[in-house]
């Protein structure tokens, strides 16, 4: 009896440790409650450890079970109130989790974050479907919509209620029997390869350590050896040079060595990626395609792209390709013109004759627009420090809307290269938070993008709840004696992303899902577009370009180099751009699971290849944006919003660049509705008629601007 006494104690004992335990970890975690101790309700990243993520991931979807199932238990009528914004506001536990997680996956990520990526993606693609075939939640939300002209609602009401509809229409709300669970399992198969190929593409990424002598340097600017001289000592390798495959290495290599060899290496290494050894991607892209082409015939389409551009501008496969042959017809001789001009120049430089290869091309493209335009990135690279562009992006968005920007140092940030910045309209309102992550570590993905920890809504209380925002980029890191000192496509890639910003940060929408970026695919890229006009825009770049030792102005004859050279190989991009689209489609219309990798990718972009195929290099294994990152069968979309950036700048230049009236008509038409409406209703009622394809030819130089004729004057 005694004994049993002792065991009982001990068993309470244990239980009251593990409740003690459990309440304890509850307390303790902060993802498990707003944040509301912190500056704007922003994330406070030192409180959350890698052991956090797991238990808070599964609390919020328990939470958003719940709140699922207390809508499908109600005993009222299903209106749009009960149903339908009750459904959009749910699962904001988890969405506070994952709104933080993912992000910080791609910008300072851990193995230990990796492992929960893992094991996270097969609960929440459960979770997923579980909602999309709950048998009574979608009869309530059908009932809704059947009954939508009996409710007073507005165009965004009408615009999430679409949305609702259709997300649960084309994912798998009308299957039956074996066929809903069929679709489980493929959607968790899905989830896992995606998750499988993201984390191949960086820790591959990360593998590459390519260490040279002073030798190997020929023909680099001084700014790539002191970074990879600082870089070798930070190993412990003093009197090295470390280059890796990272951009602002990789880059600046394939543009000046004049060591041919040593460029035909690098190329290889940078396209071969994830092509064989443990973080070999070639099965998970036959594996997605397949997975994906699947789920679009169980959901009734013929291919996944027909299935997936549904709820595009585009709306099927037909407009895509019809866009992207018309660019290909238009621009193809002229990209040929630019190879052969390149093809020849190359000959004449080294006055022999050259078999012109890809790891060629950036090189003697380099040279041939210096010697065309007196063109030199690295020239221009002094009247770029970061601190001046920053100034200078930054005050794009005051002059055109007003924005201010301070950097707040109360705002805690994840790294210490990133900063925090409040935003403010012009009258002091607060619009919202801009967190800025610029150069590259082990930690992040290579590439640039935009993300938010917070998207912008209004509550239950009516208050509007404003969005953190971050950019994410891979710049040239300051050295001990230099400061980041950008190239023009880098200030570009700033101006992109910093346009994304400007659409999360603007946004002023009811509802969290129609919210900033929150539209359609070929719509998204319209802004962080738009912004890049203005790298070539004098009255732009005189307002920040100084050299960073003398705040010298940038002289007036760069920056003509700089605009004339704008349109240099405009072809031969359009055509590289056009093979991406070409190749995503080609992989999301398929009908039959893909053989062979490598012949399906060579046929794919054959129409548009300029030059032949190197052995044993891809890009389909690499391709994150179509295989990992959201743009399957939308990668057309660049150029479909190239089109559209044409066409809305072309008003800016009629109005003026910095024009109020044009700059208020695009920031309420287009960058505050994010997804509240369709696209070609916003662009309409902002620019007053529809897009069209002259302008993006005008300004690459394929069509001549033509000047409308003036009538004779009649003479009495």
């Amino acid at each position: 009896m005694f004994l049993m006494k002792v065991k009982l104690q001990r068993t309470l004992s244990l239980i009251l440790l593990t409740l003690s335990s459990l309440l304890s970890m509850q307390a303790q975690n902060p993802l498990y409650k707003p944040f509301d101790s912190t500056v704007h309700g922003t994330a406070p990243f030192s409180a959350i450890d890698d052991t956090m993520w797991m238990p808070a991931i599964d609390r919020g979807i328990e939470l958003a079970r719940q709140e699922v199932d207390a809508i499908t238990r109600q005993r009222t009528r299903p209106d749009f109130e009960n149903t339908i914004v009750a459904l959009d506001r749910t699962g904001q536990d988890l969405n506070r989790v994952l709104n933080i997680f993912y992000p910080l996956l791609s910008a300072n990520s851990t193995d230990a974050m990796m492992q929960v990526a893992m094991e996270s993606s097969q609960k929440l693609s459960d979770y997923s479907t579980s909602i999309i075939l709950n048998e009574e939640l979608w009869n309530r939300v059908k009932q809704v919509y059947d009954s939508r002209e009996l409710f007073n609602l507005d165009a965004e009401d009408m615009t999430l209620l679409q949305k609702t509809y259709d997300s649960f229409a084309l994912s798998g709300a009308k299957l039956q029997g074996e066929d809903r669970e069929k679709y489980r399992a493929l959607t968790a198969e899905l989830s896992a390869r995606t998750t499988e190929f993201g984390q191949n593409v960086l820790k591959e990424m990360n593998e590459y350590e390519i260490y040279l002598g002073k030798d190997d340097l020929d023909g680099l600017p001084e700014s790539s050896v002191a970074a990879a001289a600082e870089a070798a000592a930070q190993k412990g390798r003093e009197g090295e040079y470390l280059f890796t495959l990272q951009y602002p290495d990789y880059g600046p290599f394939m543009k000046y060595s004049s060591r041919r060899d040593l460029r035909e290496k690098m190329y290889r290494l940078y396209n071969g990626r994830n092509m064989q050894g443990q973080y070999s991607n070639l099965e998970n892209i036959k594996e997605i395609a397949r997975l994906r082409m699947e789920i679009a015939r169980l959901l009734g389409s013929d291919t996944y792209s027909r299935h997936a551009l549904q709820r595009t501008m585009a709306e099927n496969p037909e407009a895509v390709y019809a866009l992207l042959d018309k660019l290909r017809d238009a621009y193809r001789p002229a990209a040929e013109k630019e190879m052969k001009e390149l093809a020849d120049f190359a000959c004449q430089l080294e006055g022999k004759p050259v078999d012109l290869k890809p790891w060629d091309f950036s090189y003697y493209s380099n040279k041939l627009n210096a010697a065309k335009y007196s063109f030199d990135e690295e020239a221009l690279r002094p009247y770029f420090s970061l601190d001046n562009v920053i100034e200078g992006v930054f005050g794009l968005a005051t002059k055109l809307y007003g924005l201010q920007f301070k950097v707040n140092p109360d705002i805690e940030v994840y790294h210490p290269d990133v900063k925090a910045y409040d935003v403010n309209d012009a009258d002091g309102r607060y619009i919202g938070v801009l967190y800025t992550d610029f150069f590259p570590r082990a930690s992040k993905r290579p590439g640039a993008w935009m993300t938010g920890f917070k998207d912008q809504y209004v509550d239950e209380n009516g208050q509007n709840s404003r969005p953190h925002v971050s950019i994410v980029m891979n710049f040239t890191k300051p050295t001990a004696d230099k400061p980041s000192l950008l190239t023009p496509s880098e200030v570009e890639t700033f101006l992109h992303e910093f346009g994304h910003s400007l659409h999360g940060l603007l946004a002023d929408s009811k509802y969290a899902s129609l919210s900033g970026t929150a539209v359609y695919r070929d719509f998204v890229e319209l802004p962080s577009q738009f912004n890049e006009n203005y790298l070539t825009e004098k009255e732009f770049l005189d307002g920040f370009a100084r050299h960073y030792q003398t705040g010298e102005t940038i002289p007036a004859e760069l920056v003509e180099s700089l605009v004339r050279s704008s349109q240099f190989q405009a072809a031969y991009s359009c055509m590289r751009q056009l093979g991406f689209g070409y190749l995503d489609m080609a992989w999301h219309s398929i009908t039959e699971p893909v053989g062979d990798a490598v012949a399906f990718e060579n046929k794919a972009v054959e129409s548009v290849k300029l030059m032949d195929e190197i052995e044993n290099t891809m890009i389909s294994p690499q391709f994150s944006h179509i295989f990992s990152g959201g743009y399957a069968s939308g990668y057309y979309s660049y150029k479909w919003a190239e089109v559209l950036d044409a066409d809305a700048f072309a008003f800016f230049k009629e109005k003026g660049i910095f024009n109020k009236e044009a700059a208020d008509s695009f920031r309420n038409n287009i960058l505050s509705k994010g997804g509240t409406e369709h696209p070609a209703e916003l662009y309409r009622r902002f620019r007053g008629q529809d897009p069209t394809i002259d302008a993006l030819l005008e300004r690459d130089g394929i069509k001549k601007h033509e000047t409308p004729k003036v009538a004779p004057i009649q003479k009495d």
